[in-house]
Protein backbone atom coordinates (compact mmCIF):
# COMPACT_ATOMS: atom_id res chain seq x y z
CA UNK A 1 0.00 0.00 0.00
CA UNK A 2 0.66 3.62 -0.77
CA UNK A 3 2.86 5.33 2.67
CA UNK A 4 1.45 8.90 1.29
CA UNK A 5 -1.20 10.89 3.11
CA UNK A 6 -3.60 12.74 1.31
CA UNK A 7 -6.58 14.58 1.95
CA UNK A 8 -10.16 14.42 0.48
CA UNK A 9 -10.90 17.08 -2.72
CA UNK A 10 -13.37 19.14 -2.20
CA UNK A 11 -16.22 18.67 -4.25
CA UNK A 12 -17.37 20.37 -7.56
CA UNK A 13 -19.67 23.13 -6.91
CA UNK A 14 -21.57 25.18 -9.32
CA UNK A 15 -22.83 28.67 -9.28
CA UNK A 16 -26.57 28.76 -9.80
CA UNK A 17 -29.05 31.43 -10.03
CA UNK A 18 -30.46 31.10 -6.40
CA UNK A 19 -28.03 28.50 -5.00
CA UNK A 20 -24.24 26.70 -5.12
CA UNK A 21 -24.80 23.21 -5.69
CA UNK A 22 -22.89 20.22 -5.72
CA UNK A 23 -22.13 17.09 -7.64
CA UNK A 24 -22.64 13.59 -7.28
CA UNK A 25 -21.48 11.07 -9.63
CA UNK A 26 -21.78 7.28 -10.23
CA UNK A 27 -20.17 5.36 -12.97
CA UNK A 28 -20.98 2.21 -14.73
CA UNK A 29 -17.62 1.06 -16.79
CA UNK A 30 -17.95 -1.04 -19.44
CA UNK A 31 -14.60 -3.09 -19.68
CA UNK A 32 -13.94 -5.67 -22.71
CA UNK A 33 -12.13 -8.86 -21.22
CA UNK A 34 -8.74 -9.17 -22.32
CA UNK A 35 -9.62 -12.98 -24.35
CA UNK A 36 -8.95 -14.45 -27.47
CA UNK A 37 -12.38 -15.99 -26.94
CA UNK A 38 -16.07 -14.73 -26.66
CA UNK A 39 -17.89 -15.48 -23.38
CA UNK A 40 -20.32 -18.03 -24.29
CA UNK A 41 -18.48 -19.40 -27.44
CA UNK A 42 -14.91 -20.00 -28.86
CA UNK A 43 -15.84 -17.12 -31.49
CA UNK A 44 -12.91 -14.77 -31.90
CA UNK A 45 -12.47 -11.54 -30.40
CA UNK A 46 -10.24 -9.87 -33.29
CA UNK A 47 -11.11 -6.17 -33.27
CA UNK A 48 -11.17 -4.65 -37.46
CA UNK A 49 -12.50 -7.90 -38.86
CA UNK A 50 -14.24 -8.25 -41.56
CA UNK A 51 -18.30 -7.67 -40.69
CA UNK A 52 -19.61 -10.87 -39.26
CA UNK A 53 -16.67 -12.75 -39.42
CA UNK A 54 -16.69 -13.45 -35.20
CA UNK A 55 -19.37 -15.23 -34.97
CA UNK A 56 -20.38 -18.70 -33.83
CA UNK A 57 -23.94 -20.09 -33.84
CA UNK A 58 -24.20 -18.97 -30.62
CA UNK A 59 -23.84 -15.47 -31.52
CA UNK A 60 -25.86 -15.51 -33.86
CA UNK A 61 -28.47 -17.20 -31.66
CA UNK A 62 -28.97 -19.93 -34.16
CA UNK A 63 -32.24 -23.02 -33.11
CA UNK A 64 -30.90 -25.17 -30.74
CA UNK A 65 -27.15 -23.60 -29.51
CA UNK A 66 -26.36 -23.12 -25.95
CA UNK A 67 -23.87 -21.17 -24.17
CA UNK A 68 -20.52 -22.63 -23.14
CA UNK A 69 -18.74 -20.63 -20.46
CA UNK A 70 -15.05 -19.35 -20.93
CA UNK A 71 -13.78 -19.96 -17.85
CA UNK A 72 -10.67 -18.16 -18.92
CA UNK A 73 -13.19 -14.59 -18.87
CA UNK A 74 -13.73 -15.94 -15.05
CA UNK A 75 -10.24 -15.76 -14.20
CA UNK A 76 -9.81 -12.17 -15.80
CA UNK A 77 -12.96 -11.14 -13.76
CA UNK A 78 -11.70 -12.41 -10.73
CA UNK A 79 -8.28 -11.29 -11.19
CA UNK A 80 -9.89 -8.03 -11.97
CA UNK A 81 -11.59 -8.05 -8.95
CA UNK A 82 -8.81 -9.02 -6.37
CA UNK A 83 -6.64 -5.91 -8.19
CA UNK A 84 -9.54 -3.78 -6.84
CA UNK A 85 -9.60 -5.30 -3.47
CA UNK A 86 -12.90 -6.56 -3.95
CA UNK A 87 -14.71 -9.67 -2.59
CA UNK A 88 -15.08 -13.00 -4.72
CA UNK A 89 -18.17 -14.39 -4.41
CA UNK A 90 -17.75 -18.26 -5.07
CA UNK A 91 -20.99 -18.70 -6.07
CA UNK A 92 -22.54 -16.57 -8.66
CA UNK A 93 -25.13 -16.75 -11.52
CA UNK A 94 -26.50 -15.82 -14.76
CA UNK A 95 -29.51 -14.35 -15.72
CA UNK A 96 -31.54 -13.42 -19.31
CA UNK A 97 -31.95 -9.70 -19.49
CA UNK A 98 -34.65 -9.27 -22.13
CA UNK A 99 -34.86 -6.24 -24.49
CA UNK A 100 -35.14 -5.96 -28.25
CA UNK A 101 -33.01 -4.81 -30.48
CA UNK A 102 -31.42 -5.48 -34.26
CA UNK A 103 -28.35 -6.15 -32.85
CA UNK A 104 -28.87 -8.79 -30.32
CA UNK A 105 -29.99 -11.51 -32.03
CA UNK A 106 -31.03 -13.72 -28.80
CA UNK A 107 -33.45 -10.87 -27.87
CA UNK A 108 -32.25 -10.64 -24.32
CA UNK A 109 -28.34 -10.39 -23.17
CA UNK A 110 -26.88 -12.39 -20.96
CA UNK A 111 -25.73 -10.71 -17.74
CA UNK A 112 -25.30 -11.19 -13.72
CA UNK A 113 -27.95 -8.83 -11.69
CA UNK A 114 -28.54 -10.77 -8.73
CA UNK A 115 -25.59 -12.83 -8.21
CA UNK A 116 -22.58 -10.98 -9.61
CA UNK A 117 -19.05 -12.41 -9.29
CA UNK A 118 -17.46 -9.97 -7.64
CA UNK A 119 -18.67 -7.59 -5.06
CA UNK A 120 -17.79 -4.43 -3.07
CA UNK A 121 -14.48 -3.49 -3.15
CA UNK A 122 -12.60 0.11 -3.54
CA UNK A 123 -10.06 2.40 -5.94
CA UNK A 124 -7.73 5.11 -4.52
CA UNK A 125 -8.20 8.38 -7.15
CA UNK A 126 -5.10 10.56 -6.54
CA UNK A 127 -6.31 14.01 -7.97
CA UNK A 128 -2.34 14.81 -8.58
CA UNK A 129 -2.76 18.23 -5.66
CA UNK A 130 -2.01 16.19 -2.74
CA UNK A 131 -5.07 14.75 -2.44
CA UNK A 132 -7.46 11.72 -3.50
CA UNK A 133 -10.70 10.35 -3.24
CA UNK A 134 -11.64 6.75 -2.38
CA UNK A 135 -14.37 5.65 -4.85
CA UNK A 136 -16.44 2.67 -3.33
CA UNK A 137 -16.91 -0.76 -5.80
CA UNK A 138 -20.42 -2.00 -5.39
CA UNK A 139 -19.88 -5.06 -7.82
CA UNK A 140 -18.52 -5.95 -10.81
CA UNK A 141 -21.00 -8.44 -12.90
CA UNK A 142 -20.30 -10.14 -16.32
CA UNK A 143 -22.21 -10.04 -19.31
CA UNK A 144 -22.29 -10.41 -22.94
CA UNK A 145 -21.62 -6.68 -25.38
CA UNK A 146 -24.50 -6.61 -28.13
CA UNK A 147 -23.37 -6.19 -31.52
CA UNK A 148 -23.05 -2.89 -33.17
CA UNK A 149 -25.69 -1.40 -35.63
CA UNK A 150 -24.59 1.05 -38.67
CA UNK A 151 -26.54 3.66 -39.70
CA UNK A 152 -24.15 5.73 -42.47
CA UNK A 153 -23.37 3.64 -44.62
CA UNK A 154 -26.22 3.88 -47.08
CA UNK A 155 -29.71 6.46 -47.23
CA UNK A 156 -31.76 3.88 -46.58
CA UNK A 157 -30.94 1.29 -45.25
CA UNK A 158 -28.78 0.14 -41.45
CA UNK A 159 -26.72 -2.56 -41.32
CA UNK A 160 -25.75 -4.84 -38.08
CA UNK A 161 -21.92 -6.21 -37.50
CA UNK A 162 -22.44 -9.08 -34.86
CA UNK A 163 -18.61 -9.04 -34.28
CA UNK A 164 -18.70 -7.80 -30.87
CA UNK A 165 -21.68 -9.80 -30.41
CA UNK A 166 -21.31 -12.01 -27.04
CA UNK A 167 -18.17 -10.46 -26.54
CA UNK A 168 -16.93 -10.72 -22.88
CA UNK A 169 -17.83 -6.92 -20.67
CA UNK A 170 -16.97 -6.32 -17.21
CA UNK A 171 -19.30 -4.37 -16.04
CA UNK A 172 -17.97 -1.63 -13.12
CA UNK A 173 -20.88 -0.45 -10.88
CA UNK A 174 -19.35 2.44 -8.35
CA UNK A 175 -20.88 3.56 -5.69
CA UNK A 176 -21.86 7.44 -6.09
CA UNK A 177 -18.82 8.54 -4.52
CA UNK A 178 -17.12 10.77 -7.52
CA UNK A 179 -17.36 14.68 -6.68
CA UNK A 180 -16.64 16.02 -10.07
CA UNK A 181 -15.90 15.95 -13.66
CA UNK A 182 -12.15 15.80 -13.40
CA UNK A 183 -12.18 13.22 -10.37
CA UNK A 184 -14.76 11.35 -12.69
CA UNK A 185 -11.47 11.11 -15.54
CA UNK A 186 -9.27 10.58 -12.70
CA UNK A 187 -11.69 7.48 -11.78
CA UNK A 188 -11.76 6.31 -15.42
CA UNK A 189 -7.63 6.83 -15.84
CA UNK A 190 -7.11 4.89 -12.27
CA UNK A 191 -9.32 1.75 -13.20
CA UNK A 192 -7.85 1.74 -16.97
CA UNK A 193 -4.35 1.67 -15.23
CA UNK A 194 -5.19 -1.39 -13.01
CA UNK A 195 -6.35 -3.62 -15.56
CA UNK A 196 -3.77 -2.64 -17.82
CA UNK A 197 -1.24 -3.75 -15.33
CA UNK A 198 -3.62 -6.99 -14.53
CA UNK A 199 -3.59 -8.11 -17.97
CA UNK A 200 -7.47 -7.71 -18.28
CA UNK A 201 -8.40 -5.01 -20.37
CA UNK A 202 -6.31 -3.23 -22.80
CA UNK A 203 -8.41 0.19 -22.07
CA UNK A 204 -9.26 1.25 -25.45
CA UNK A 205 -11.53 3.34 -25.34
CA UNK A 206 -11.21 4.18 -29.70
CA UNK A 207 -11.99 1.09 -29.96
CA UNK A 208 -15.03 0.74 -27.51
CA UNK A 209 -13.03 -1.08 -25.61
CA UNK A 210 -13.52 0.50 -22.31
CA UNK A 211 -16.77 3.03 -22.33
CA UNK A 212 -18.70 4.62 -19.38
CA UNK A 213 -22.14 5.29 -18.51
CA UNK A 214 -22.30 8.39 -16.48
CA UNK A 215 -24.89 8.65 -13.55
CA UNK A 216 -25.07 12.29 -12.68
CA UNK A 217 -27.24 14.37 -10.20
CA UNK A 218 -27.01 17.86 -7.84
CA UNK A 219 -27.59 18.39 -4.48
CA UNK A 220 -27.38 21.57 -1.86
CA UNK A 221 -24.19 21.45 0.30
CA UNK A 222 -24.21 19.23 3.50
CA UNK A 223 -26.91 16.85 1.17
CA UNK A 224 -23.79 14.49 0.38
CA UNK A 225 -23.13 14.34 4.26
CA UNK A 226 -26.37 13.42 5.02
CA UNK A 227 -26.24 10.74 2.47
CA UNK A 228 -23.04 9.32 3.55
CA UNK A 229 -24.34 8.84 7.20
CA UNK A 230 -27.51 7.31 6.40
CA UNK A 231 -26.91 5.80 3.15
CA UNK A 232 -30.31 7.13 2.37
CA UNK A 233 -30.42 8.25 -1.32
CA UNK A 234 -33.61 10.68 -0.87
CA UNK A 235 -31.27 13.28 0.46
CA UNK A 236 -29.46 13.26 -3.31
CA UNK A 237 -30.88 14.51 -6.03
CA UNK A 238 -32.70 12.77 -9.29
CA UNK A 239 -29.84 10.55 -11.07
CA UNK A 240 -29.34 10.65 -15.13
CA UNK A 241 -27.49 8.37 -17.13
CA UNK A 242 -25.37 9.99 -19.95
CA UNK A 243 -24.57 6.50 -21.91
CA UNK A 244 -21.65 4.66 -23.61
CA UNK A 245 -18.97 7.70 -23.25
CA UNK A 246 -15.41 6.59 -24.58
CA UNK A 247 -13.63 9.88 -23.93
CA UNK A 248 -12.20 11.46 -20.87
CA UNK A 249 -12.56 15.12 -22.88
CA UNK A 250 -16.25 14.30 -23.13
CA UNK A 251 -17.53 12.64 -19.76
CA UNK A 252 -15.65 15.95 -18.25
CA UNK A 253 -17.72 17.77 -20.97
CA UNK A 254 -21.11 16.06 -20.48
CA UNK A 255 -21.08 16.01 -16.82
CA UNK A 256 -20.57 19.54 -16.60
CA UNK A 257 -23.06 20.12 -19.24
CA UNK A 258 -25.98 17.88 -17.48
CA UNK A 259 -25.53 19.29 -14.09
CA UNK A 260 -26.14 22.57 -15.40
CA UNK A 261 -29.27 21.63 -17.17
CA UNK A 262 -30.31 20.06 -14.08
CA UNK A 263 -29.69 23.10 -11.98
CA UNK A 264 -32.19 25.36 -14.55
CA UNK A 265 -34.55 22.90 -14.15
CA UNK A 266 -34.51 22.38 -10.26
CA UNK A 267 -34.05 26.31 -10.05
CA UNK A 268 -36.71 27.18 -12.22
CA UNK A 269 -39.68 25.30 -9.99
CA UNK A 270 -39.30 21.82 -12.15
CA UNK A 271 -38.23 18.28 -11.90
CA UNK A 272 -35.81 15.96 -13.06
CA UNK A 273 -37.05 12.98 -14.49
CA UNK A 274 -34.70 10.08 -14.14
CA UNK A 275 -34.06 9.19 -17.60
CA UNK A 276 -30.90 8.16 -19.94
CA UNK A 277 -29.23 10.69 -22.05
CA UNK A 278 -26.82 10.70 -24.48
CA UNK A 279 -24.31 13.94 -25.01
CA UNK A 280 -23.87 15.38 -28.15
CA UNK A 281 -20.06 17.22 -28.26
CA UNK A 282 -20.89 19.52 -31.13
CA UNK A 283 -23.85 20.71 -29.89
CA UNK A 284 -22.90 20.75 -26.41
CA UNK A 285 -25.46 19.22 -25.06
CA UNK A 286 -27.25 16.42 -23.71
CA UNK A 287 -30.45 14.60 -24.93
CA UNK A 288 -32.78 12.51 -24.00
CA UNK A 289 -33.12 8.85 -25.05
CA UNK A 290 -35.39 6.99 -23.43
CA UNK A 291 -36.75 6.79 -20.08
CA UNK A 292 -35.07 4.82 -17.49
CA UNK A 293 -35.77 1.59 -17.40
CA UNK A 294 -35.61 -0.34 -13.70
CA UNK A 295 -34.37 -3.90 -13.58
CA UNK A 296 -38.26 -5.41 -13.98
CA UNK A 297 -38.80 -3.82 -16.94
CA UNK A 298 -36.33 -5.92 -18.61
CA UNK A 299 -37.91 -9.11 -17.08
CA UNK A 300 -35.21 -10.55 -15.76
CA UNK A 301 -34.67 -14.24 -15.07
CA UNK A 302 -32.13 -17.28 -14.29
CA UNK A 303 -30.92 -18.29 -17.46
CA UNK A 304 -32.19 -21.72 -17.95
CA UNK A 305 -29.07 -22.58 -19.96
CA UNK A 306 -26.46 -21.91 -17.24
CA UNK A 307 -26.13 -23.49 -13.68
CA UNK A 308 -24.99 -21.19 -11.37
CA UNK A 309 -21.16 -20.80 -11.00
CA UNK A 310 -19.52 -22.36 -8.30
CA UNK A 311 -15.64 -21.67 -8.18
CA UNK A 312 -13.53 -22.86 -5.58
CA UNK A 313 -11.53 -20.73 -2.64
CA UNK A 314 -8.28 -22.41 -3.36
CA UNK A 315 -8.28 -21.40 -7.20
CA UNK A 316 -9.12 -17.68 -6.27
CA UNK A 317 -5.83 -17.82 -3.84
CA UNK A 318 -3.95 -19.30 -6.93
CA UNK A 319 -4.55 -16.39 -9.06
CA UNK A 320 -4.38 -13.83 -5.92
CA UNK A 321 -0.81 -15.48 -5.39
CA UNK A 322 0.12 -14.87 -8.87
CA UNK A 323 -0.85 -11.07 -9.51
CA UNK A 324 1.62 -9.01 -10.68
CA UNK A 325 3.14 -5.65 -9.15
CA UNK A 326 -0.34 -3.17 -8.60
CA UNK A 327 0.10 0.76 -9.17
CA UNK A 328 0.22 2.22 -5.99
CA UNK A 329 2.54 -0.29 -4.98
CA UNK A 330 4.53 0.13 -7.64
CA UNK A 331 4.67 3.81 -7.45
CA UNK A 332 5.22 3.31 -3.20
CA UNK A 333 8.67 0.99 -3.91
CA UNK A 334 10.00 3.96 -6.95
CA UNK A 335 9.56 6.64 -4.44
CA UNK A 336 11.57 4.12 -1.88
CA UNK A 337 14.20 2.48 -3.55
CA UNK A 338 15.24 5.31 -6.31
CA UNK A 339 14.39 8.19 -4.27
CA UNK A 340 11.92 9.48 -6.79
CA UNK A 341 9.32 12.74 -6.46
CA UNK A 342 5.90 11.52 -5.54
CA UNK A 343 5.23 13.27 -9.20
CA UNK A 344 8.24 11.09 -11.06
CA UNK A 345 6.87 8.21 -9.23
CA UNK A 346 3.37 9.16 -10.98
CA UNK A 347 4.51 9.25 -14.52
CA UNK A 348 6.36 6.04 -14.50
CA UNK A 349 3.74 4.17 -13.19
CA UNK A 350 1.47 5.76 -15.49
CA UNK A 351 1.74 2.69 -18.06
CA UNK A 352 3.21 -0.67 -17.41
CA UNK A 353 5.36 -0.09 -20.01
CA UNK A 354 7.10 2.84 -18.85
CA UNK A 355 7.20 1.35 -15.37
CA UNK A 356 8.95 -1.52 -16.44
CA UNK A 357 10.96 0.82 -19.26
CA UNK A 358 12.26 2.74 -16.06
CA UNK A 359 13.05 -0.05 -13.95
CA UNK A 360 15.17 -1.83 -16.51
CA UNK A 361 17.30 1.44 -17.22
CA UNK A 362 17.36 2.34 -13.08
CA UNK A 363 18.63 -1.16 -12.59
CA UNK A 364 22.12 -0.80 -10.30
CA UNK A 365 22.12 3.38 -11.22
CA UNK A 366 21.15 6.57 -9.65
CA UNK A 367 17.28 6.59 -10.15
CA UNK A 368 16.97 10.37 -10.07
CA UNK A 369 19.36 10.40 -13.36
CA UNK A 370 17.45 7.75 -15.09
CA UNK A 371 14.22 9.52 -14.32
CA UNK A 372 15.41 12.93 -15.42
CA UNK A 373 16.70 11.05 -18.45
CA UNK A 374 13.11 9.00 -19.31
CA UNK A 375 10.57 11.30 -18.60
CA UNK A 376 12.08 14.35 -19.89
CA UNK A 377 14.06 12.91 -23.03
CA UNK A 378 12.51 10.47 -23.29
CA UNK A 379 8.93 11.17 -22.99
CA UNK A 380 9.43 14.25 -24.32
CA UNK A 381 10.43 13.41 -27.42
CA UNK A 382 8.14 10.32 -28.34
CA UNK A 383 5.30 12.77 -26.94
CA UNK A 384 6.52 15.03 -29.36
CA UNK A 385 6.38 12.79 -32.14
CA UNK A 386 3.37 10.99 -30.76
CA UNK A 387 4.61 8.18 -30.21
CA UNK A 388 4.70 5.82 -27.04
CA UNK A 389 7.08 3.64 -24.84
CA UNK A 390 6.33 0.81 -27.00
CA UNK A 391 7.43 2.51 -30.35
CA UNK A 392 10.70 3.90 -28.96
CA UNK A 393 13.54 4.00 -31.13
CA UNK A 394 15.96 3.78 -27.62
CA UNK A 395 15.74 0.28 -25.85
CA UNK A 396 16.32 0.48 -21.95
CA UNK A 397 19.82 -0.76 -22.53
CA UNK A 398 20.74 2.06 -24.85
CA UNK A 399 19.53 4.53 -22.66
CA UNK A 400 21.40 3.07 -19.43
CA UNK A 401 24.69 3.01 -21.52
CA UNK A 402 24.22 6.93 -22.09
CA UNK A 403 23.92 7.25 -18.43
CA UNK A 404 26.64 4.80 -17.68
CA UNK A 405 28.68 7.59 -19.38
CA UNK A 406 27.44 10.75 -17.52
CA UNK A 407 27.87 8.58 -14.59
CA UNK A 408 31.88 7.39 -15.42
CA UNK A 409 32.45 11.58 -16.60
CA UNK A 410 33.11 9.75 -20.13
CA UNK A 411 30.97 12.57 -21.42
CA UNK A 412 29.19 15.61 -19.98
CA UNK A 413 25.44 16.09 -19.90
CA UNK A 414 25.33 18.47 -23.04
CA UNK A 415 27.43 15.41 -25.70
CA UNK A 416 25.02 13.45 -23.87
CA UNK A 417 22.16 15.05 -25.45
CA UNK A 418 24.15 14.76 -28.15
CA UNK A 419 24.51 11.21 -27.95
CA UNK A 420 20.66 10.78 -27.39
CA UNK A 421 20.35 12.64 -30.55
CA UNK A 422 22.65 10.37 -32.82
CA UNK A 423 20.93 6.82 -30.51
CA UNK A 424 17.44 8.09 -31.29
CA UNK A 425 17.68 8.65 -35.03
CA UNK A 426 20.60 6.16 -36.26
CA UNK A 427 20.88 3.81 -33.24
CA UNK A 428 23.56 2.15 -31.96
CA UNK A 429 25.78 1.12 -29.19
CA UNK A 430 26.30 4.44 -27.06
CA UNK A 431 29.63 3.50 -25.77
CA UNK A 432 30.84 2.84 -29.83
CA UNK A 433 29.71 5.78 -31.45
CA UNK A 434 32.03 8.04 -28.02
CA UNK A 435 34.77 6.28 -29.32
CA UNK A 436 34.56 6.28 -32.99
CA UNK A 437 33.15 9.57 -33.23
CA UNK A 438 35.61 10.98 -30.53
CA UNK A 439 33.14 12.77 -28.58
CA UNK A 440 34.81 11.88 -24.90
CA UNK A 441 35.38 14.16 -22.11
CA UNK A 442 38.62 16.36 -21.65
CA UNK A 443 39.21 14.98 -18.61
CA UNK A 444 42.80 15.98 -18.70
CA UNK A 445 43.14 19.34 -16.53
CA UNK A 446 46.71 19.85 -17.96
CA UNK A 447 44.94 20.35 -21.57
CA UNK A 448 42.00 22.24 -19.96
CA UNK A 449 44.39 24.74 -18.12
CA UNK A 450 46.52 25.42 -21.16
CA UNK A 451 43.23 25.95 -23.14
CA UNK A 452 42.31 28.55 -20.08
CA UNK A 453 45.85 30.45 -19.94
CA UNK A 454 45.50 31.24 -23.96
CA UNK A 455 41.90 32.69 -23.07
CA UNK A 456 43.17 34.58 -19.97
CA UNK A 457 46.06 35.63 -22.02
CA UNK A 458 44.12 36.80 -24.47
CA UNK A 459 41.94 38.82 -22.96
CA UNK A 460 43.19 40.75 -19.60
CA UNK A 461 40.31 43.60 -19.85
CA UNK A 462 38.02 40.90 -19.05
CA UNK A 463 40.34 39.36 -16.51
CA UNK A 464 40.23 42.41 -14.83
CA UNK A 465 36.69 42.89 -14.86
CA UNK A 466 35.78 39.26 -13.87
CA UNK A 467 37.86 39.77 -10.23
CA UNK A 468 35.98 42.64 -9.36
CA UNK A 469 32.38 41.00 -10.61
CA UNK A 470 32.82 37.12 -9.92
CA UNK A 471 29.53 36.45 -11.50
CA UNK A 472 31.92 37.40 -15.00
CA UNK A 473 33.52 33.81 -14.46
CA UNK A 474 31.25 32.22 -16.48
CA UNK A 475 32.55 34.07 -19.58
CA UNK A 476 35.75 32.48 -19.21
CA UNK A 477 33.96 28.70 -18.87
CA UNK A 478 32.01 29.45 -21.85
CA UNK A 479 35.29 29.83 -23.69
CA UNK A 480 37.17 27.14 -22.49
CA UNK A 481 34.23 24.70 -23.60
CA UNK A 482 33.72 26.17 -26.48
CA UNK A 483 37.64 26.10 -27.89
CA UNK A 484 37.64 22.18 -26.59
CA UNK A 485 34.35 21.19 -28.89
CA UNK A 486 31.89 20.90 -25.49
CA UNK A 487 33.93 18.16 -24.31
CA UNK A 488 35.45 19.16 -21.65
CA UNK A 489 34.74 18.60 -17.80
CA UNK A 490 32.58 21.35 -16.88
CA UNK A 491 33.29 21.05 -13.57
CA UNK A 492 37.22 20.71 -14.03
CA UNK A 493 36.71 24.09 -15.89
CA UNK A 494 34.49 25.88 -13.34
CA UNK A 495 37.26 24.70 -10.50
CA UNK A 496 40.41 25.85 -12.52
CA UNK A 497 38.63 29.25 -13.98
CA UNK A 498 38.20 30.17 -10.07
CA UNK A 499 41.07 29.31 -8.98
CA UNK A 500 43.02 31.04 -11.76
CA UNK A 501 40.88 34.53 -11.28
CA UNK A 502 41.31 34.58 -7.63
CA UNK A 503 45.16 34.30 -7.59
Amino acid sequence: MLDLTYEMPKPKTIAGAKHDWELVIGMEVHAQVSSNAKLFSGASTQFGAEPNSNVAFVDAAMPGMLPVINEYCVEQAVRTGLGLKADINLKSAFDRKNYFYPDLPQGYQISQLYQPIVGEGEVLVEMGDGTARMVRIERIHMEQDAGKSIHDMDPHMSFVDLNRTGVCLMEIVSRPDIRGPEEAAAYIAKLRQIMRYLGTCDGNMQNGNLRADVNVSICLPGAYEKYQETQDFSHLGTRCEIKNMNSMRFIQQAIEVEARRQIAIVEGGGTIDQETRLYDPDKGETRSMRSKEEAHDYRYFPDPDLLPLEIEQAWVDDIAAKLPELPDDKKARFISEFSLTDYDASVLTAEVESAAYFEEVAKGRSGKLAANWVINELFGRLKKEDHDITESPVSPAQLAGIIDLISSDAISGKIAKDLFEIVYTEGGDPAQIVEERGMKQVTDTGAIEAALDEIIAANPAQVEKAKVNPKLAGWFVGQVMKATGGKANPKAVNELVSKKLSS
